[in-house]
């Protein structure tokens, strides 16, 4: 599998995704500032690769990870955040634009 394809963003990859944010958002709300030892670390990482797989590795995903070990941030809803931020930036990227065919390399070259 590639962890950097982005697949097509479906209604049903992005509802999931924001479901998955929302929830570990919640628990680490109600677990409170200090949470469970190693809890909230695993159930980050847990986070980091669904998002990956449902809606593609983008890398404001790090950097939201990272956020989550500083103790009193984690409270914050940063991972629905990070996904909506980037459901928004992937939606307004452009497809990548189609190469046309190329001809046969033996035109490129002369016969003297």
């Amino acid at each position: 599998m590639n962890w950097f394809h982005v697949p097509v963003l479906t209604r049903k990859r992005i509802f999931l995704a924001f479901a998955f944010a929302i929830a570990t958002d919640t628990i680490q709300l109600a677990l409170g500032p200090i949470g469970w030892t190693f809890f909230d670390e695993i159930l980050d990482a847990i986070t980091m690769v669904l998002t990956s797989l449902l809606i593609g590795f983008h890398p404001l995903l790090l950097p939201t990870f990272a956020l989550e070990l500083i103790p009193i941030v984690d409270m914050l809803p940063t991972w629905t955040g990070c996904i909506a931020l980037v459901v928004a930036l992937r939606k307004n990227q452009k497809p990548p634009e189609e190469k046309p065919p190329t001809t046969s390399e033996s035109s490129d070259y002369i016969d003297v």
